[in-house]
């Protein structure tokens, strides 16, 4: 069966009427015993599975997930992928994923559809200008591309954008990133599900986890809904659920989870060719290659695990879309819905030991998730074959917390509050 995408195999196929293309993965049993056990089947699960075998020759390997892949955040987001960070441990962390993510498609062999259409965060006072300033300079120091733009040349790039006298957020500028922009988050699960079953990594759907098996302090595998499954070590990546697992494995996570809504609308001729983002409103937008608006604000205000949205909230955010461009108010909306995010107090992500031996962590990413599936990945997978923190890791280990060694990303990761 064809297994690798290109011009000369859709062409042999097309001539064959598709009849002999290869499944994207296996649906294996599980066995009864893994090197490593991934709980999580979303994008940083998938990914570190990826890179466990691609990068460290670990291919023995099960993905667990309780559902389908990609079911939770990564089908549940609104695609943006940036790395417009304040402090140099955050910079490093997301443009590491950008730039992944610059040759995932090949990579994989697998079209992620990232669209570096960039991103724009706009600045609406004096008083943001300097502080768009300082972050543009923070983010060159850091090794990522950054521009200050002014009013004028917002207005070039998004003429839809609210520039007349009496907006009440006026536009005065803003921090452009011309790396950044949109991919397709079902293609990247996908993607990455298909690369890994290629090197043999196990992918089981329909599987729950139901417990740990702790022996003698250590965890030594997973109870779940289709039995007992032995591992080397446990790797956790399940996002707004990671206080449900750690409650199960007898750690603790300084974590609380939000629903965060996203909204797509109606399809309409294309006029913006990059992502929008209001600090002021805490609403951004962009629009599809299918013509629609998808539509992102701040967390609901309750912790939740309810993946659905509320009024509420959806009035709040589409009023900051309405402001930032009035000639939007007539469009349609289609669909909403939410994800669950788990935020820790810094807005940073938690990656490395879990406090009970033997489970290690991937979670805290709160609003980023998607934008840092590669590199989230990438050190993961770094931690489950080593042991040890990559260098760009070891700065978000949980014991910072202890330290005081904080990474306050609050603003940059855009939550609301």
């Amino acid at each position: 069966m064809t297994r690798h995408y290109s011009a000369l195999s859709l062409l042999r196929e097309g001539l064959k009427g598709h009849t002999g293309w290869a499944p994207l993965w296996r649906s294996p049993a599980p066995k009864d015993t893994y090197d490593v056990v991934i709980v999580g089947g979303g994008g940083h699960g998938l990914a570190t599975a990826y890179y466990l075998a691609k990068n460290h020759g670990v291919t023995n390997v099960a993905v667990i997930e309780k559902g389908w892949l990609g079911g939770g955040n990564t089908g549940r987001n609104t695609t943006v992928i940036r790395s417009n960070y304040f402090y140099p441990e955050s910079t490093a962390l997301y443009d590491l994923s950008v730039r992944l993510y610059e040759g995932l498609s090949r990579d994989i062999n697998y079209n992620v559809m990232f669209s570096q259409r960039g991103m724009m965060v706009l600045a609406h006072s004096d008083a943001e200008m300097e502080l768009a300033a300082r972050t543009v300079n923070a983010m060159q120091l850091g090794g990522a591309d950054a521009e200050l733009l002014d009013g004028k040349e917002v207005q070039k790039k998004a003429p839809v954008l609210n520039f007349r006298d009496d907006a009440r957020y006026p536009i005065h500028g803003a921090i452009f990133q011309g790396r950044g922009g949109t991919g397709r988050h079902d293609a990247v699960a996908w993607g990455y599900a298909r690369a890994a079953d290629r090197l043999g990594v196990d992918i089981i759907q329909n599987c729950e986890v139901t417990g740990f098996l702790i022996e003698g302090g250590v965890c030594k595998g997973v109870e779940t809904s289709q039995g007992l499954i032995r591992s080397g070590s446990v790797g956790v990546a399940t996002a707004g659920h990671s206080s449900v697992l750690a409650e199960m494995g007898g750690y603790k996570l300084p974590l609380h989870s939000y629903a965060l809504q996203a909204f797509v609308t109606e399809a309409i001729k294309p006029f913006m060719d990059t992502v929008a983002f209001s600090p002021m409103t805490g609403s951004y937008f962009s629009q599809s290659d299918k013509g629609g608006l998808v539509i992102g604000g701040g967390l609901d205000r309750v912790p939740s695990y309810g993946q659905r949205g509320n009024t509420p909230t959806q009035e709040t955010v589409l009023a900051g879309i309405i402001d930032m461009a009035p000639a939007l108010a007539k469009v349609k909306l289609l669909r909403h819905w939410a994800g669950i995010v788990d935020v820790s107090p810094d807005s940073s992500p938690l990656i490395g030991p879990s406090g009970t031996e033997g489970i290690y962590i991937n979670c805290g990413w709160g609003t980023g998730g998607f934008k840092a599936i590669p590199a989230g990945g990438y050190l993961f997978a770094h931690l489950l074959a080593n042991g040890a923190h990559h260098d760009i890791s070891r700065p978000f280990d949980p014991g910072r917390f202890n330290t005081g060694h904080l990474i306050d990303e609050a603003a940059g990761s855009g939550i609301a509050h």
